[in-house]
Parts: structure tokens; sequence; C-alpha cells
């Protein structure tokens, strides 16, 4: 009696669990329209049936291998029109999946028009009962746009309009199989934009260069002085950011010439027979695999669920050491620390700071590195240490100093391991021509402006001085000691603070235009 009762509870987990994962199946678009002016169809109409005949033989079509289908099915009312375009650099294989989500997606979310339309980051798929083959449309479009502002914006839009130019030119001199462009160039503030721009290969040269005319003069209206951002029509689409987005390594290379439009030849009685035995046979499997696969992930979250409950014994101490799992790879176990250092020998020590001692260390593979270590006492040293390594392990640029490592253990909890900077002695001092102090006050200011304004995370210094500028071998300043950073979003340009400096003297916040030192 008691496995009985227990049916109805598990049941109703397997199916909630069933429900979540064919949710998930399906990514969302990133824009769609279900386009209601060309009329509906019903349930298992001619029209259905063809459009999910023309749909399926798009999807896994293995003939066409640059990208661009442009089928038809059906006669009269009942034809079908539908074009698939994946984006120029998507391999066949990803194009086929991409075109397999959208059907299912598509179809799911307009579920009764005869004309929709949407778009996936590396393919777009439409379809509509009139003919949409070798007309330039710019509707439905839709924006997107990167939330950060360019810097310099008069000379990022120039230098943005001369990229989308060229690559426009491109674009329309392509064939019938493809006409897809992609480069980047140098912007203001050491930035690189990236741009791509495609038509559907069924345009002419003019239509082309229309439609992408159209879709760039709509920036100020998208996404004027962003970093980034995207325009997407029927017909083509644009897209520019400062970071790489597309494949430089491979572009579809049609092998042979492809036809205007293709045709599905008619289907008989046998063949829509031996379709309906396959989708019979596809439900039998679907039927017998998702229970399998469901019964799997239930499994797998009791033993997550178990896990966890097995370590509930650990030390209140360590409850925050999740913030740094996404550095895990940084981390160094305590013994091979204290071979580094000598044990922490006072031979090795390079210095005393605020929240405990330095030293020089050698790893195991010959690189030297300086270690900090955290005193026990210090509550506050700890909080600002984290801060630190989740911080610069995630800053890349040659004027700020590299985390080579961390430690977490109980008793010894925080270990910074750094790439060892030497301190100029005397007779480096004596080598500091005005030129070299230029350079070096050169490289401060840039990686000042890296966390100001061009990394992905937007921080704060508030301990910006000498003894935290460190030079490398070759007299390149590196800034160090994050311990007291603050972290800004990426749009706000203020935020409180107890460092003082005259600004914050006078109006108590800081900001990217004053790193208080």
């Amino acid at each position: 009696m008691a496995m009985v009762s227990r049916m109805p509870s598990f049941l109703c987990i397997l199916v909630i669990l069933v429900s979540i994962s064919q949710s998930n199946a399906q990514p969302s678009f990133l824009y769609h329209f279900c386009i209601n002016d060309n009329g509906n169809y019903t349930a298992n109409s001619t029209y259905q049936n063809n459009l999910n005949t023309l749909l399926s033989n798009l999807s896994s079509n293995t003939q066409i291998d640059y990208g661009f289908y442009n089928f038809t099915y059906g006669q009269d009312s009942d034809r079908v029109n539908a074009i698939g375009l994946c984006r120029g650099d998507v391999k066949p294989d990803a194009c086929r999946s991409c075109f397999n989500d959208s059907k299912v997606l598509l179809t799911q979310l307009c579920p009764n028009q005869k004309e929709a339309i949407g778009w996936y980051d590396n393919c777009m798929l439409r379809y509509s009962n009139r003919s949409i083959f070798n007309t330039m449309e710019a509707s439905p479009s839709f924006y997107m746009w990167n939330t950060g502002n360019a810097t310099d914006v008069d000379q990022f839009n120039q230098v943005l309009r001369n990229l989308l130019d060229s690559l426009k030119s491109k674009a329309s001199l392509g064939d019938s199989r493809l006409k897809f462009a992609t480069a980047n160039v140098s912007g203001p503030a050491f930035q690189t934009i990236y741009g791509l721009v495609q038509c559907t290969p069924d345009l002419s040269e003019q239509d082309c260069t229309a439609c992408l005319d159209g879709a760039i003069s709509e920036i100020p209206r998208c996404c004027d002085s962003k970093k980034g951002g995207r325009i997407g029509r029927p017909s083509c689409n644009f897209r520019y950011e400062i970071y790489p987005f597309y494949d430089p390594t491979y572009v579809a290379i049609p092998p042979a010439p492809a036809p205007k439009v293709s045709t599905l030849p008619p289907s008989s009685t046998d063949t829509l027979s031996t379709e309906e035995g396959k989708s019979n046979t596809s439900r039998t499997l679907i039927a017998i695999v998702v229970p399998i696969i469901a019964f799997g992930i239930l499994v797998i979250l009791i033993c997550v669920y178990l896990r966890m409950r097995s370590r509930t014994h650990i030390e209140v101490e360590a409850e925050n050491d999740d913030e740094i799992t996404s550095e895990e790879t940084l981390q160094l176990d305590f013994a091979t620390v204290t071979a580094a250092t000598n044990n922490f020998s006072d031979a090795n020590k390079l210095g005393q700071g605020g929240f405990g001692p330095v030293y020089k260390g050698k790893l195991s593979n010959g690189q030297e590195v300086a270690v900090k270590r955290l005193s026990g006492n210090s509550l506050q040293g700890d909080i600002e240490f984290k801060n630190e390594v989740l911080l610069v392990a995630k800053l890349q640029h040659r004027n700020l100093v590299k985390l080579l490592g961390f430690c977490l253990e109980r008793r010894e909890r925080l270990l910074n391991i750094i790439s060892w900077l030497r301190f100029t002695d005397q007779i480096r001092r004596a080598q500091l021509s005005w030129e070299m102090r230029y350079k070096i006050i050169g490289g401060i200011a840039r990686g000042l402006l890296y966390l100001h304004e061009d990394s992905r995370l937007r921080i704060i210094h508030r301990d910006l001085k000498t003894s935290n500028v460190l030079l490398d071998a070759e007299m390149h300043p590196k800034i160090s000691d994050f311990g007291l950073a603050k972290l800004f979003e990426v749009d706000q340009t203020q935020g409180n603070t107890s460092r003082i400096t005259w600004q914050y003297w006078r109006e108590g916040t800081a900001s990217n235009i004053v790193d208080p030192t």
C-alpha cells in the first residue's frame, strides 16, 4: 500500500520533468512574427500537410551546403513557399540543425497563420502562401543593441559607417548562392569593430544594396552610440560588435550554381502512407525514449540532492567559497605554495602589506611568483582578498598584474599568487629617463582606461599609488593590489565609497573620471 501511495507523487514528478525537458528542447527565437494578413489554415488541412512536408524536406536536405533554401510545394491556394537562410559562416550540419529547430518552434508559435518568419542567431526561416522569391522585403523587421556605450561617438560612427558601406558593396556582388561579407577595422580607444552583412541570394545586386542601405539608415533609431547592434529584415540583415561574433575561418563556398526555386514533386498515396508509417514509428520511439530520459534526470537530481546534504558538516567559514568557483582552474593546493616559498622563509620575504606579508616563490615549472599571504586575524582582509581574486582573474591587460593562482584552505585560507615583478633598485632608478617615465605614465593610464571603460567589468581601483604600480624586467608598468577595488555596473558612472579624494570630500561619490589615490 505504501508503494501504491507513492506512485501518484512519482508520476507527477515524471510529468513535470517531461514537460520541462520538452519545453527546453527548443531554444527561443531572437524575434519572430506571425502574420495574419494572408489568412489562416485549419488543422489537418491540405495547406498544413503541404507546409509540414515542405519544412521537413527543407531541414533534412543534404544536397544544398551553401545555406540558402527556396522551396515551394502544393498547388493553387494550398501552395506553400519557403525561404531558409543560414549565416554565411555557419557550417552545413549546424545550418540544418538550426532549420530543424526553426520549423518546430515557428509552427508552434504560429499554429494557424499561413505566413510566419523567425530569426535565430544562425538562421532565418520564413514561409507564406504568396510569392516571396526574388523580391526585396523590408518588413517585418527587428532591432537589437549592445547596452554599452561607445567612446568617442562621432569617430566610432564614422568608422562603423565606412565598414558597413564596404561590406555592403562586397555582399551585393555575390552570386545566387551567397551574398555575405564580414570584416573588422580598428576603431577609437584601441577598439576593434567587427561587422557582418548578408542578403538572401535570390536578390539582385541593386535590391541587396537597397535593402542594406535601408537597414543601415535605421542605426540612429536602433543603436545610436552603442558598442554593438543588429537589424534583421526578411531580405537582409547586418550586425556589428566590438568583439568577434562570427567564424572568420569558415565561409560556405558552394560547389555549383543553385536552382532558382526548388519545387518538391507531388506526393502519391504510397509516399503519404510511407511518411505516415515513419511518423508512427517516430511517435513510438518518443513514447519510449522520453520517459527513460526523464527517469534519468530524476535519478541525477536525487543524487545531487543527496550529495548536497552530505556536505552540511563543512565549517561555516567556507560558506562563501563558492564565489570563486568560476576560477577553480587557478586554485593551487597549500603544499604547492609552501614548497614554492620554501615554507614561507624570511629569506623569501619581499615585504609587508596592509593585510599580510608578500613572499617570493618559484613554482615547479620554474616560474617565479609573488605570494600574498593574508594575516589570519584580518577579517576585513578576507573580504578584500576575495574581491581581488575575483576581479584580477577576470581582467586581461598588458598593464595589469596577472593572477596565476590562489589557495583557499581551512587555516591557511587565502593566498594570492601573481607574476613576480622585480622592484627597481638603485641601478634601475638611474635608468629612468624622462622618456622612460613618460612611457610608464602612459602605461598606467592605459591600464586605468581599460578598467574604467574597455573591460567587460567597469572597475574603480580606489587604491592607486606608487607602491601598487610594479615594473617588470622590461620596465612595463603593471597596476596591482585590487583589494579595495569597486565594481560598477556597465552604465553606472557614480557610486558611494569611503575612500577620500577632493571629489569624495566634496560629493561623497566615486566616478570613472577620478580614480582615488
